[in-house]
């Protein structure tokens, strides 16, 4: 007599629809944010090459994008600044005046879109990187001083929430004093607690135009060797006031993103970053594999990892492709 396997895992995988059923994980569109960029020196669109189906927006077209995003059921975007001006301080990124100041006002006035604005200084340097230097290296203390005005510039120009990239000691706390001291108590500031010093922002830098004019950020951004370190910076966020915290990259990381969950109640986000969008961009045009199934997948590992909210520059295209349905 043949003996045969008392429990057979296939029975719920050759219904469609009982497949559907057992899924375990699951995301809608308004778990995702999308990264967007406003270029303050150009006047039409700009494509940029290493991300392709990704624009940079002049500052007059940012706000008719943002409305549009809203109608795919985006509604939280994660805006960066491209100044026309640079100085050795980034002072245009704090000004009343600054490209992201403008975009949010712009933004503002015609739609309830939820505007996250990126906080560092790289795009806005003459240097390229993210703060007060003090020979090659950004020198900590007078840089997070410059990251306060900055978000307290943002609140003002009507951001609603804030998001330091910089991964400077004591960002985070240097932050929340003076948007409280100012009056933006509810303003809620997500960390970018967990940022590695990764390979996978090539296209990103120029996207941002923000490559360094010499060295790389290995001083202040993350060792991706690094796990325990990891929580160490999470903490020591969550004690300064951050609301949210954010691992960055997000598919290379996945394993920080599961660990993240597991040890903190508060929200997780992942941003799928601009070397993990081209990768999938690029190997579909060469035809080593589908595009839609590629991106699904992606983002249903990040969400399965623990991700409560996913950054990604595929959102505009997933909203597109729900609506269709």
């Amino acid at each position: 007599m043949k003996i045969l396997p008392e429990n057979r895992l296939r029975r719920l995988r050759i219904n469609p629809t009982i497949r559907s059923l057992v899924r375990e994980t699951s995301y809608c569109i308004s778990d995702l944010i999308y990264p967007i960029f406003v270029d303050e020196t150009i006047s039409e669109p700009r494509e940029i090459a290493s991300m392709p189906g990704v624009i940079a927006y002049p500052l007059e077209m940012i706000a008719e994008e943002t409305a549009s995003l809203q109608d795919l059921g985006i509604n939280a975007i994660l805006l960066f600044g491209i100044p026309a001006h640079k100085d050795e301080q980034g002072s245009g990124a704090w000004v009343k005046d600054g490209i992201v100041q403008k975009a949010t006002r712009a933004i503002k006035e015609i739609s309830n879109m939820t505007v996250i604005t990126d906080l560092c200084l790289c795009e806005y340097t003459s240097h390229g990187h993210c703060g007060v230097l003090a020979g090659e290296i950004v020198d900590n203390d007078p840089t997070i001083e410059l990251y306060a005005q900055t978000a307290v510039s943002q609140a003002a120009a009507g951001a609603d929430m804030v998001a330091p990239s910089g991964m400077m000691d004591g960002q985070v706390a240097a932050m929340r004093t003076a948007l409280d001291d100012n009056g933006f108590l509810n303003t809620p500031i997500m960390a970018y607690s967990a940022k590695y010093a990764s390979a996978f922002y090539g296209p990103f830098r120029e996207a941002a135009d923000s490559t360094p004019s010499f060295g790389d950020r290995r001083t202040h951004q993350m060792d991706p060797a690094n796990l325990r370190e990891a929580f160490r910076e999470m903490e020591a966020d969550l004690r300064e006031g951050a609301d949210i915290l954010m691992v960055k990259p997000a598919m290379p990381y996945l394993d920080v993103i599961r660990e993240a969950r597991v040890r903190y109640e508060v929200p997780i986000a992942a941003y799928q970053v601009s070397g993990e969008y081209a990768m999938i961009v690029a190997a579909a045009q060469n035809g080593w594999l589908d595009r839609q199934r590629a991106i699904q997948e992606s983002i249903m590992a990040i969400k399965r990892a623990g991700a409560d909210m996913i950054i990604t520059y595929f959102a505009k295209e997933i909203a597109e492709g729900i609506n269709e349905l």
